[in-house]
């Protein structure tokens, strides 16, 4: 049994097709962190398919909230409180989740505490560094692309967002166009890194002081230049377009995040979200940031990048000692907006 003075959170994470639980200490140390993973069910639809994915996170819940809490080799009794990922996300994953930490906090009569999704993959930095504020946060993933502007600890301020796909799902889609396997992003990076950019590709930087996004017309002229190739009897090759859709994308995504960071005058730029894990996004960030002395870039491991549930139990831990509480009544919010929270 653990004594007092340290504060543990368990963190449950059900948004999309990762059952995930773990326990965390003190916000900043790991005792485990348990990932139950649905790809292989999903590859073969070429997406996550919500019927599929609630029935999985309702056979491996318990299996993974049991061997999480065997790794922690802790009891309910050692918890302080429980944190669970409110949304956005697929409304009958998300579901399980919070069904499920409330049960247990009901049962064990332990405070919940209702974390957003994206915060928890902003927070899972803090696993790496202590947080410094202000700070600002590139948040890339399968839904989502954002810049989160910080001041302070659970301050979340949206400053540039995508205005139609996510670079995650516009990575998903060239993979199928290139009749790469699900979830493309990674088979895109690999592929990339075989390949030259030089395939001419649109970059949309929308108007000169937006920080928006916007990877549609991208994606389209993907698409359209394996067409016309195809209606020419010509070649192109998987490697060369796959660099080039990836210059593209990461050149936007690098270029606003400097200027935001120099115009906003941070402390600290964190890089989260699943597609945090691409090589080519991590390594042209680092070169980018390595003259600027006055800011700090920290970039996760590759096991905090994807959905987890230690950085839910990491954000939970933030919101828990700045007094944030949920009742029973707690339901799942597919739509939750971080600047509400």
């Amino acid at each position: 049994m653990m004594t007092k003075e340290h504060i543990i959170v368990l963190g449950i994470e059900t948004s999309c097709d990762e059952t995930a639980v773990a326990i965390i200490k003190d916000g900043t140390e790991i005792l485990s962190n348990v990932v139950a993973s649905q790809i292989e069910s999903h590859k073969r639809f070429g997406g996550v398919v919500p019927e599929i994915a609630s029935r999985h996170h309702v056979e491996q819940i318990t299996i993974v909230l049991e061997e999480a809490m065997k790794q922690a080799e802790i009891t309910f009794d050692d918890i302080d409180a429980i944190a669970v990922t409110e949304g956005p996300g697929l409304v009958g994953a998300l579901l399980i989740g919070v069904n499920a930490a409330k049960a247990l906090a009901f049962a064990h009569d332990i405070p919940l505490v209702p974390v957003h999704h994206i915060a928890g993959h902003i927070y899972a930095n803090q696993l790496v560094e202590e947080l410094e504020f202000p700070l600002l946060a590139l948040v890339v993933s399968g839904g989502h692309t954002e810049l989160v502007y910080m001041r302070e600890h659970n301050s979340f301020e949206v400053i540039g967002e995508t205005r139609d796909d996510a670079a995650g799902e516009a990575y998903d889609k060239v993979a199928r166009t290139l009749s790469l396997p699900y979830p493309g992003g990674p088979y895109i990076d690999r592929l990339a890194h075989e390949g030259q950019p030089i395939i001419d590709l649109p970059r949309a930087w929308l108007e000169a002081d937006s920080y928006d996004f916007s990877f549609s017309g991208l994606k389209s002229a993907v698409i359209n230049t394996v067409h016309n190739a195809k209606q020419r009897g010509e070649e192109i090759a998987p490697e060369d377009l796959a660099a080039s859709f990836q210059e593209s994308v990461i050149d936007v995504l690098v270029t606003k995040t400097l200027r935001a960071a120099q115009e906003y005058k941070v402390k600290q730029v964190l890089l989260a979200g699943g597609v945090a894990a691409n090589k080519g996004l991590r390594s042209t960030l680092e070169t980018s940031f390595t003259t600027l002395d006055t800011m700090q870039l920290i970039i996760p491991p590759l096991s905090l990048c994807t959905d987890n549930a230690a950085m839910i139990a990491v954000a939970g831990t933030v919101a828990y000692q700045k007094g944030k509480r949920a009742t029973l009544a707690l339901n799942a919010n597919p739509g939750l907006d971080i600047e509400r929270m």
